[in-house]
């Protein structure tokens, strides 16, 4: 993992000279840096994040007719199990397909933690309201909650997209109350964190929710192409 935190590094600091160079207040430079790095990042990501979001999608559609087959064959295990792979086949389903996407992107995710944790040279550096981005953001947060609430909701909002809404669905009430946890977990979270890093994951979350809407989007003109 050095070999890619080394390699980000050289990547951002690659973008903040060109940045650097065009803006030379680096109050403005290094977050428009910390935003941009982001964007290519979910830009090189998008045709992975695209097939995890896909996969997803399918599955939350395919939730009803999977609920009437384990009504269906509830005392029949065996049985019960052929026609939920039945389904999968018949729609182009893979239950695992949103998995392997998403394992690929950690190892990235992971290491652009790591470099925005600890940027060089962004001690006294400030972009709009924070003021400092190497500190913890509920210091560097000239307002104290804007940016921390801001990743609570953005993960929220990023994850919630494509969460299954059947309210009669054990597994989606079970994921909507780890989502809820998780943005609540992620505010607190972001108060310890640097504002840098901060401000990375709410411009990542904003991405996400953009390409998920896209995504969405796409797959519901496609899918009423088929119908007409």
């Amino acid at each position: 993992m050095k070999w890619l935190n080394n390699a980000l590094i050289k990547f951002f600091n690659v973008i903040q000279n060109a940045v650097h160079s065009l803006i030379p207040n680096p109050n403005f430079s290094y977050g428009l840096s910390i935003i941009l790095v982001t964007i290519i990042i979910r830009l090189i990501l998008f045709p992975l994040n695209y097939k995890q979001i896909k996969s997803t999608v399918k599955m939350n559609e395919l939730q009803p007719q999977l609920k009437k087959i384990q009504e269906r064959y509830k005392n029949d295990p065996q049985r019960q199990q052929q026609e939920v792979m039945k389904a999968y086949k018949e729609n182009g389903v893979n239950p695992v397909g949103g998995c392997l996407p998403l394992l690929l992107q950690w190892p990235i995710l992971i290491a652009l933690y790591w470099v925005f944790m600890n940027l060089p040279g962004i001690n006294g550096v400030g972009f709009l309201w924070i003021k400092d981005l190497s500190m913890s953001a509920s210091m560097a947060d000239k307002t104290s909650l804007i940016l921390p609430l801001l990743s609570g909701a953005t993960t929220y909002l990023s994850t919630n997209l494509v969460a299954s809404k059947s309210a009669d669905n054990p597994q989606a009430k079970q994921m909507g109350t780890m989502n809820i946890f998780m943005s609540i977990f992620m505010t607190w979270m972001s108060f310890r964190f640097t504002a840098a890093l901060v401000l990375y994951w709410v411009t990542n979350n904003l991405f996400q929710i953009a390409q998920t809407v896209v995504t969405k989007n796409m797959e519901l003109k496609k899918k009423t192409k088929e119908v007409i």
